[in-house]
């Protein structure tokens, strides 16, 4: 829960404070007529739970109003549905009464100031009040003010934080969600960098490996030929070379796969460039992240989403073109793939599993729109703080 005290004037506040003490009322009658004669009921039990459900129904009628008011005049925003046990719900509706009553016993040694100020400045114009007489009424009247008003506050500081702790988690609520967002965040990273070194065994096992192999046989038959053929010999050679170089550039493939190097030397706009000349299909790249520098997990974290997303639009969409859309807005880094073609992604396949995994563990969140018959888009949300 928030509350926006900028988009909230100070009048919508005050009527809200004017209403509570209205709604504390209401619940101290609710506790009085209602919970003295269930007490019985609620203590024998046979009759235990039918009391109890009529005690929680009113109960949870009032704290939706409380809920209501906190919302409207003081613009606090609560998590979506969130069910509130009942002896935490009945603590808060006690807790509101009392804090609801005595800021209306604040309020109202508000106004009997206000009285007596008037009272005060009508017995100065008629002349019927002394200078020493005026001074320490002004003294006692400055102090009861300011008491009167830190009061207010205090009250109304204590109303938020009540609100907080029923309506929304606890703190310890939170910190528990978090340690088990981290340990699954953890536990996901580890099963992509696994997954990751897989696909790299893989790679070098059936690509590079098998080049090797047979660059190796070309250059022994061109050894064993060279006395005997030195024409074959030289077409194996030359065979052996364009098998080097294609060696050379699978590994240079593998290696930007596993981290490219423009990531530290040019930046991400210069690595998502690479990405444009290698890949097999138009691709446009919009960078519009301007010039501060990013935090070098997010810069990899979103080479590594657009590199994916590229590939398997390349491999399993049949799409014809990509767009690829790169922009910060604050703290918060954008990445946006678009593809034409013919969708149905899997948001649970390995491949987007470990996007966002990665995306994850940095707080980030990954979003996929792939309906059948497309087109596929793809949004990831980083944070830069």
């Amino acid at each position: 829960m928030r509350a926006d005290e900028d988009e909230v004037g100070a009048g919508r506040r005050l009527a809200g404070v004017l209403l509570g003490c209205l709604s504390a009322l209401l619940g101290a009658l609710f506790l009085l007529l209602a919970g003295i004669p269930l007490g019985p009921f609620l203590l024998w039990p046979r009759t235990r739970p039918r009391a109890r459900r009529t005690l929680m129904a009113g109960a949870r009628r009032l704290v939706a109003l409380e809920r209501r008011r906190r919302s409207v005049f003081f613009g606090d925003r609560f998590p979506g549905p969130y069910e509130v046990p009942d002896r935490r719900l009945l603590g808060y509706l006690a807790a509101r009464v009392g804090t609801g009553l005595v800021s209306g016993l604040v309020l109202g040694l508000l106004v009997l100031g206000e009285v007596l100020a008037v009272l005060l400045v009508r017995g100065l114009v008629r002349g019927s009040l002394g200078w020493t007489e005026l001074l320490t009424q002004l003294l006692l009247g400055g102090v009861l003010l300011f008491l009167d008003v830190q009061g207010l506050y205090a009250l109304s500081a204590l109303d938020a934080r009540l609100a907080r702790a029923c309506f929304g988690p606890s703190e310890q609520e939170l910190l528990r969600r978090r340690i088990d967002e981290l340990a699954l965040s953890r536990a996901a990273v580890l099963t992509a960098v696994d997954t990751e070194r897989r696909r790299i065994e893989r790679d070098l096992h059936d690509g590079v490996q098998q080049r090797l192999v047979a660059l190796a046989m070309l250059l022994g038959r061109a050894r064993r030929g060279r006395a005997r053929d030195p024409e074959q010999a030289d077409a194996l050679l030359r065979q052996a070379h364009a098998e080097a170089q294609d060696v050379l550039a699978e590994l240079r493939d593998v290696a930007w796969r596993v981290y490219p190097a423009a990531l530290d030397s040019l930046g991400l706009e210069e690595a998502l460039g690479g990405v444009a000349q290698r890949c097999g299909i138009p691709l446009r790249v919009r960078f519009e992240a301007g010039d501060a520098p990013l935090p070098p997990a997010v810069e990899a974290a979103a080479y590594f989403v657009v590199s994916e997303a590229v590939t398997n639009a390349a491999k399993h969409s049949a799409a014809s073109a990509v767009q690829v859309r790169v922009t910060r807005l604050g703290p918060l880094l954008t990445v946006r793939v678009e593809d034409d073609g013919r969708g149905g992604a899997d948001p649970a396949g390995s491949g987007l599993t470990g996007l966002r995994s990665r995306v994850s563990a940095l707080d980030g969140t990954l979003h996929v729109e792939s309906p059948l018959g497309g087109p596929t888009t793809l949004v990831a949300e980083l944070p830069c703080a």
